[in-house]
């Protein structure tokens, strides 16, 4: 009793505490709008070119962010830097020594630190894009006309349901449904064909590196004579499929856990309004580093293993 009575006590605590319990009672009651989920990225043009989708768009926004914090990290550079130059160089210097312990000291992780890192920045600022305010949630509404289906694919269950419901309604009420909400942006790594891309410039860049280090002889790792080395040409065929297994994995891992992770963020704050989406928006946050750390890693490792021949092991 006594603790209760020095927290009521307390002003700044209890009126922080009883906010919160509003807030969170009230995320129950307050109408807001249905999620929208769309597995393709969806055209900005009703009508238009269908190649300017709005994950294209935030892609541009995305790049120009990156030039311009590259720009800010490297004017005016000082001796000792400080402030947001501090920050950039600590970061270089910590994922340049990442690097080293995987490449090794010396002229691989010179060459290979370039590369690697220009995609770990890609895919983070491409994660935390998607988390901004606004980011999914503005948009305009194209009308569809009856009997057409809309551009989205795939759509969440409670769409679906709500769907199917609409058949009862009067013609009217079906009428007023005719439109598609597309969001201005979209998140370029929660569209498969950015991962895509990104995964066909590392397993290019792969086989770039391996036939620099070893030549044509490069390729005998996948292809040999079976009339010489049956086993050899076995692991050779294996080889190859694997190399075409990291288009599929590459792509899907990263396009799958951002993808999925905003669904989560939106049903969360479609059921309850306030509070409890924080939650999951610190775990995305989590979610985003680790996934552009794990596409910088598997790339850089991939670079690694194709310059090491096959008969040194």
């Amino acid at each position: 009793m006594e603790r209760i009575k020095t927290f009521f006590r307390d002003a700044r605590k209890r009126n922080i505490t009883i906010g919160i319990l509003v807030l969170f009672i009230a995320g129950f009651f307050i109408p807001v709008p249905k999620p929208h989920v769309s597995l393709p990225a969806e055209p900005l043009l009703q009508g238009g070119n269908t190649w300017l989708t709005n994950s294209l768009v935030t892609t541009v926004i995305v790049d120009f962010v990156i030039i311009v914090l590259a720009i800010t990290a490297s004017v005016g550079m000082k001796l000792v830097p400080n402030g947001f130059q501090n920050f950039v160089g600590w970061m270089i210097e910590g994922m340049y020594g990442l690097t080293e312990s995987v490449a090794g000291r010396g002229e691989k992780a010179r060459k290979f630190f370039p590369w690697v890192m220009t995609i770990f920045i890609f895919v983070i600022v491409s994660n935390y894009i998607g988390l901004l305010p606004g980011v999914g949630s503005i948009g305009v509404y194209h009308t569809v006309p009856a009997g057409e289906e809309s551009h989205a694919a795939v759509v969440a269950d409670s769409q679906v349901a709500m769907a199917e419901s609409d058949l009862a309604l009067e013609p009217a009420a079906a009428e007023e449904a005719e439109a598609e909400f597309v969001p201005l942006l979209r998140s370029p790594s929660a569209d498969l064909n950015v991962t895509l891309a990104l995964a066909f410039v590392s397993v290019f860049m792969t086989q770039v590196y391996g036939v620099q280090a070893l030549g044509l002889k490069y390729f005998t790792k996948f292809f040999k004579n079976p009339a010489k080395d049956a086993m050899g040409a076995i692991v050779g065929f294996f080889e190859l499929i694997s190399e075409i297994a990291k288009l599929i994995s590459f792509s899907f891992r990263l396009f799958g856990n951002i993808f999925a992770g905003e669904v989560v963020l939106a049903v969360m704050a479609f059921l309850v309004t306030f509070l409890l989406p924080v939650v999951f928006y610190g775990l995305e946050l989590f979610v985003g580093f680790i996934q552009a750390l794990v596409f910088m890693l598997l790339t850089l490792a991939f670079f690694s293993m194709a310059t090491v021949s096959h008969d040194e092991h």
